[in-house]
């Protein structure tokens, strides 16, 4: 099965790859398929999100398309970043980081709960529907950025499966624990009991 994969987020991507790794899956990009942009992202969560990029792939590639929205969700910052995550600031990854822990700098170890919330849609252009799959990983906020690995909010979130944050932990053992990686492990198993169909 063809399966296009609907962003332009080249860590993503990588994560994404890596973690749908299966024969039964051959993974296009969009410049594969003449798609330039996606839509704007003005869903008022992770999965309208997901949907909204999922349908306008899949429509114009006529491939099953998946697409993905996903962002880090902070107690104290009333669920902030959230569905504004990749866009909580201008700049790089670092200004980010460095904005949310500038917001979190007065709340103590208890008050720094937290959470990676990944959201998949899985597109089918023979009947337009959309499937959805989930996946959550719980943490805390660091107070100062730990680890080289990973993107985005990674050196800042201790992921309590791990033990340590996202970023000290390699690829691998991200990818075990990861709100991306639970549910990619979801659309890999609905993948499976649609090709034995």
């Amino acid at each position: 099965m063809k399966l296009l994969i609907a962003t332009t987020n080249p860590k993503k991507i990588e994560e994404l790859i890596l973690l749908l790794n299966t024969p039964d899956v051959v993974p296009v990009y969009l410049n594969n398929v003449g798609i330039t942009s996606l839509p704007e992202e003005n869903g008022s969560n992770f999965r309208e999100n997901a949907i909204l990029k999922a349908r306008f792939a899949g429509d114009k590639s006529g491939l099953w398309t998946l697409a993905e929205d996903s962002g880090l969700v902070i107690d104290a910052l009333g669920g902030r970043p959230g569905i504004r995550s990749a866009r909580y600031s201008e700049g790089p990854d670092k200004d980010r980081v460095l904005k949310v822990l500038d917001e979190m700098k007065n709340f103590p170890d208890d008050k720094r709960t937290a959470r990676f919330i990944a959201n998949i849609a899985l597109y089918s252009p023979l009947d337009h529907s959309v499937q959805l799959f989930e996946g959550i990983s719980e943490g805390t906020i660091t107070y100062k950025p730990i680890g080289e690995n990973g993107f985005g909010y990674d050196p800042i979130f201790y992921n309590l499966e791990l033990g340590k944050t996202n970023a000290s932990a390699t690829l691998e053992e991200k990818n075990n624990v990861s709100h991306r990686g639970k549910a990619i492990r979801k659309v890999k198993k609905y993948l499976l009991n649609l090709s034995a169909v």
